[in-house]
């Protein structure tokens, strides 16, 4: 089955193209292996925390490219297989729900971070890693933090649909092991029907269960990981193993 055809740009985006002016002083200062990083799924309620990780080329371009929170579905779908093909290399690494739970959202994002630069294969660290915000959950001395990066620099846009698709392929697969969750459409972020299908079936084991939006719902097909303080203490009636 061929790939499907990029479509033409919508008329909104044609203004908002991202350019290469941060990775080109990069690589006029010395800078060669210069990597976009871009985080997905840090505000959803179900699945795990992608981060994305592209190192581009400088002598090739892919039209269209732009922050994959600006494209519909069908847009990310088709740049996907274009910009993996355009790409020196490029990563997506994953931090699970259950680490996600276990170590806190800030080091469950450096842990799917690392997992993403170190899924490039470069055999070494990189000379300058470009990050989308003004948080750096990758650290090491070689990061520029960029307000907006995944709008204004190629490589972190093209990181951020990498990322994307990769999770929301995740989701689709899950939607089939959790049916009338509508994972297929909302990809564990919250909206109307996600948040009906909680109050009615309760939480699943992919969602996020130990944060406090949990508290309120019935639990009725899963157990929820509690912090040792909360467990129920034994009383004097309870049987001593």
């Amino acid at each position: 089955m061929a790939a499907p055809t990029a479509p033409r740009l919508r008329k909104a985006l044609k203004k908002s193209s991202p350019s290469l002016a941060v990775e080109r002083a990069c690589w006029e200062a010395g800078e060669q292996t210069v990597v976009g990083v871009d985080e997905v799924g840090r505000g959803a309620w179900a699945g795990p925390l992608a981060v994305g990780a592209a190192v581009l080329p400088q002598d090739r371009r892919v039209n269209k490219v732009r922050d994959s929170k600006l494209l519909t579905e069908p847009e990310r779908e088709a740049l996907y297989d274009r910009i993996g093909e355009w790409c020196r290399t490029w990563a997506v690494g994953f931090a699970s729900v259950e680490e996600c739970e276990a170590l806190g959202m800030a080091d469950a994002q450096r842990l799917a971070a690392r997992r993403a630069i170190d899924g490039l294969g470069l055999g070494g660290p990189p000379d300058r890693v470009l990050i989308d915000g003004n948080w750096d959950f990758v650290g090491g001395g070689r990061t520029e933090k960029l307000i907006k990066g995944d709008r204004r620099c190629l490589s972190i846009a093209a990181a951020s649909i990498l990322a994307k698709v990769t999770r929301d392929r995740v989701m689709r697969e899950e939607a089939d092991s959790f049916p009338g969750y509508d994972f297929e459409r909302n990809k564990g972020y919250p909206c109307p029907w996600h948040k009906t299908a909680l109050r009615a079936y309760g939480p699943t084991s992919i969602h996020r269960r130990a944060w406090v939006f949990m508290d309120h719902l019935p639990w009725s097909s899963c157990w929820r990981p509690l912090p040792p303080e909360a467990e129920p203490q034994p009383t004097l009636f309870d049987p001593i193993d």
